[in-house]
């Protein structure tokens, strides 16, 4: 599990225990999100973009103010709910979101609240659509190497299932897994899975939908599919 700690010990209790039994569960993060402690301008905001449930975390240490709050994912709208903002679910990507913003047209300035390292260029592209919007980071995702159990995991070339949830963990470890032949690896969508590619991997997929659910029945899928390969390799 490659996610922040918090993130992947949630998705691994999602899992149900009989369809993992067999299988070992390593938490090695590959990111760490860290707050940045700065104030947060809402004078003349009339809403806020939030694109994850980190964003909403941290931004709701900053700031007191509770406007609508426009979310990617079902789980950054309940984070949002959860602390008090006014939250309303728009979609699963960044283009979700911005098609529902600009077909919606709601009072605007919005201020989108994101990580140091963001993909769809939201702000951008509301206010070139006529929907002023400005954005401000609020925490940042720390790089972080493989633990020594996950590299000891993967030196041992038995069948290992990696979920990846970001284009940039997915580059990250890609850059760090050395041989990758005996991996199944499963990408949370095309963009995470492109860094991937040029990987010597064992099996590889893409989540029918960029989310837990879809996440979930994938590696599910891996699971089954590793037991089925342990059983022939024993009957042989």
């Amino acid at each position: 599990m490659t996610r922040p700690l918090a993130a992947a010990k949630r998705f691994a209790a999602s899992l149900p225990a009989e369809a993992l039994a067999g299988l070992q569960v390593i938490y090695t993060p590959l990111m760490e999100i860290q707050p940045v402690q700065a104030p947060i301008d809402m004078q003349g905001i009339k809403g806020v973009i939030f694109t994850s449930a980190n964003g909403v975390e941290a931004a709701s240490r900053e700031t007191a103010v509770r406007l609508p709050a426009f979310c990617v994912g079902e789980r950054t709208a309940q984070a949002a709910a959860g602390l008090g903002w006014q939250a309303e679910f728009l979609g699963q990507c960044a283009d979700e979101l911005t098609a529902a913003l600009l077909k919606g047209r709601p009072e605007a300035p919005l201020l989108h609240l994101r990580g140091t390292h963001a993909r769809g260029s939201i702000a951008r592209r509301l206010t070139e659509a006529g929907l002023p919007c400005d954005e401000q980071i609020v925490y940042d995702q720390a790089l972080l190497p493989l633990t020594e159990e996950a590299q000891t995991v993967l030196a041992a070339q038995n069948g290992v299932i990696v979920p990846l949830f970001s284009p940039r963990t997915a580059r990250h470890f890609a850059n760090l897994c050395g041989d990758a032949s005996h991996l199944h690896l499963i990408a949370l969508s095309e963009a995470v899975a492109e860094p991937l590619k040029g990987l010597n991997y064992k099996a590889f997929s893409v989540s029918k939908a960029p989310d837990a659910p879809a996440m979930a029945a994938a590696v599910l899928d891996a699971a089954a599919q590793l037991s089925r390969l342990e059983g022939q390799r024993r009957a042989e």
